[in-house]
C-alpha cells in the first residue's frame, strides 16, 4: 500500500507482484485507506495539540485535488446547472479540501473533500471557521486573498484600492510580512501531493477522496515524527 500511495501504480499488477489475486489486492487497498484515515486528527484535536505546543500561528490554505470527470450536477447561485465537481480555480474536475499548517509548513489537519465548484472561503466557513475562532486569540491564522472577509482572527492581505491610489506604506509592509510568513503554507500541500502521487489525480470514486487525503496526511505525520 505504501508503494501504491507513493507511485500511483496499478493495484492489480502491484498485488500480483506479492502473489495476491485482483480481488485481494483491492480489498487490501481499501482496508489500508480506511485504517490510515481513521487515525487522522479531527479539527478540535489538531487545534488543541497546536495550542499545547505553543504554535505561534497557523496557516490556512485550500487545494483542489484533481480527479477524473464526475457527472454530478448542481444549481449555481445564478440559477444555472453546472458540474458540481468542476473547479473554476483549476479549470478541471476535482474536490476542494482545506488545511491548517504549522509555521514550518507541515499540514496538521485536512477537512472533508467537497465538490470543487465551491470557493475556498465558502468551504472554510462551513468546515473550519466556526471551530477555529476561539483559538485565534493565541494563534492567529494567516491566509491569502481568497479568504478576505473570513473574520474570526484570520489575517489576510489588504486588497489594492479600486481607485488606483497606492496602499499606505504600513499596509504594504503588512502585506509583505504576511506573504513572507504565509508562503510556507504552500509547502503543506506540496508535501502531500509531491510525496504521495496518488493525490495528483484521483481515479477512484470521489466519495473516497476524503479518506484518501486523510490517509496521506497520517503517512506525512509518521514521516515527520509527529506520530509513532
Amino acid at each position: 500500500m505504501l508503494a501504491w500511495f507513493r507511485d500511483d501504480c496499478d493495484v492489480e499488477r502491484l498485488g500480483a507482484g506479492f502473489g495476491l489475486s485482483r480481488a485481494t489486492a483491492y480489498r487490501y487497498r481499501d482496508e489500508a485507506i480506511r485504517v490510515l484515515s481513521d487515525q487522522a486528527p479531527d479539527l478540535q484535536k489538531a487545534l488543541e495539540r497546536a495550542k499545547e505546543e505553543k504554535t505561534a500561528y497557523l496557516i490556512l490554505d485550500g487545494k483542489v485535488i484533481e480527479s477524473d470527470r464526475v457527472a454530478e450536477k448542481k444549481i449555481s447561485k445564478k440559477g444555472k446547472e453546472i458540474d458540481a465537481w468542476y473547479s473554476g480555480k483549476t479549470h478541471g474536475f476535482g474536490g476542494n479540501t482545506q488545511a491548517l499548517m504549522n509555521p514550518r509548513g507541515i499540514p496538521l489537519w485536512l477537512s472533508d473533500v467537497i465538490p470543487g465548484s465551491e470557493h475556498d472561503l465558502t468551504v472554510a466557513r462551513e468546515l473550519v471557521l466556526a471551530i477555529l475562532w476561539p483559538y485565534t486569540k493565541d494563534m492567529p491564522v494567516l491566509a491569502d486573498g481568497g479568504y478576505i472577509g473570513a473574520g474570526c482572527g484570520v489575517l489576510t492581505p489588504v486588497p489594492h484600492r479600486t481607485d488606483g491610489i497606492p496602499l499606505h506604506a504600513d499596509q504594504r509592509t503588512f502585506n509583505k510580512l504576511l506573504q513572507g510568513l504565509r508562503c510556507l503554507g504552500e509547502r503543506g500541500f506540496a508535501l502531500l501531493v509531491g510525496r504521495w502521487k496518488i493525490l495528483r489525480h484521483v481515479k477512484i470514486s470521489p466519495s473516497r477522496m476524503t479518506d484518501l487525503a486523510r490517509a496521506a496526511l497520517v503517512l506525512t505525520h509518521f514521516e515527520h515524527g509527529m506520530i509513532a
